[in-house]
């Protein structure tokens, strides 16, 4: 029996790695490391550091007057409390078989954010320690899973644009696996959900193409088209459409499980975010991605379809 046929008949967990949010699996799993922006800093001993691939922007718009460089400088030591919410909605389909629901519940993570280190001219970059409150879901047995993580830590280092360029994960010890993987995920799915400004100067109704890899077991491109819809002050909300590409046409199993042909693959976005510039994290928004993906074994004897939807939620 080839291989893909017995990923296929041996249950939905590895096929369910399909989604876009596989960076983190393919890290853990000793996957080739994304190129990283070059003002990554390093990590405590006790934290791993995610590599996150740079994001570049184009200018499409400058906007009305006054025009500005939107430039982020939370000052060292600002604290910040703020709400995650994410959700992850995977249905597949094997062949004729019946649909299956193979996704994980909606989270809800509290989080504390501290800024450790302020950018400056000699240090253009930002880095953020995060703790995290009580997690939680609509489901009771998920929670019970998810109780030892609270007051885990993680933290992230963002240049002066916005851009994320390493997120570094300390959960803490009593974790389970699966609370691990769900905070991983959300984490994930909010860094690459994140509006970096261009080096222009930009008033309202500026428009610029923000262009970044997504690596996982299908690398694809990213194009999110950002648009500034207002501004007060260091208050800023910005319309967001999301698109993502594939650039291979296969899509490599975990552990070594083998590989399926991409058949077809789309996912677009959009929604809007709004952010303050003296503090790191967004205050409001939601961006909320679907798509649908299809794959094959390279005998064609199988095939696998999927729905997809993501949404990532922020309230500070």
């Amino acid at each position: 029996m080839p291989v893909a046929s017995k990923v296929f008949r041996s249950g939905t967990a590895v096929v369910a790695a399909t989604l876009s949010l596989t960076l983190l699996a393919a890290c853990g799993n000793g996957g080739e490391a994304a190129p990283v922006s070059p003002d990554a800093v390093g990590a405590a001993s006790d934290e791993v550091t995610v590599p996150v691939t740079a994001a570049t922007t184009e200018i499409v718009d400058a906007g009305a007057e006054p025009r500005s460089v939107v430039r982020f400088r939370p000052a060292q030591g600002t604290r910040q409390e703020a709400q995650l919410v994410t959700t992850a909605t995977v249905m597949q389909q094997i062949d004729e078989q019946a649909v299956q629901d193979v996704s994980t519940p909606a989270l809800t993570m509290p989080l504390t954010a501290l800024v450790t280190q302020g950018a400056s001219d000699s240090t253009p970059a930002t880095t953020v320690d995060l703790t995290l409150g009580e997690l939680s879901t609509p489901d009771p047995d998920v929670d019970e899973v998810l109780a030892p993580a609270t007051g885990s830590h993680a933290g992230f280092t963002m240049n002066l644009s916005g851009a994320v360029t390493a997120l570094r994960l300390r959960p803490d010890p009593d974790a389970q696996n699966k609370a691990r993987a769900m905070i991983e995920q959300a984490f994930y799915q909010a860094v690459y959900r994140t509006v970096a400004f261009p080096e222009q100067a930009i008033g309202v109704g500026a428009e610029w193409r923000i262009r970044q890899q997504v690596m996982g077991a299908i690398a694809v491109d990213q194009v999110t088209t950002a648009k500034l819809v207002a501004r007060d002050g260091d208050r800023l909300t910005i319309d967001v459409q999301v698109e993502q590409t594939p650039t291979t046409a296969l899509f490599q199993l975990p552990n070594g499980a083998g590989a399926l042909d991409v058949d077809s693959f789309a996912l677009r976005g959009s929604g809007n975010v709004v952010v303050d510039l003296s503090v790191p994290l967004p205050v409001a928004g939601s961006i909320t991605a679907e798509g649908s993906q299809s794959f094959s074994d390279p005998t064609d004897t199988m095939h696998l379809r999927q729905t997809t939807s993501e949404r990532v939620e922020w309230n500070g």
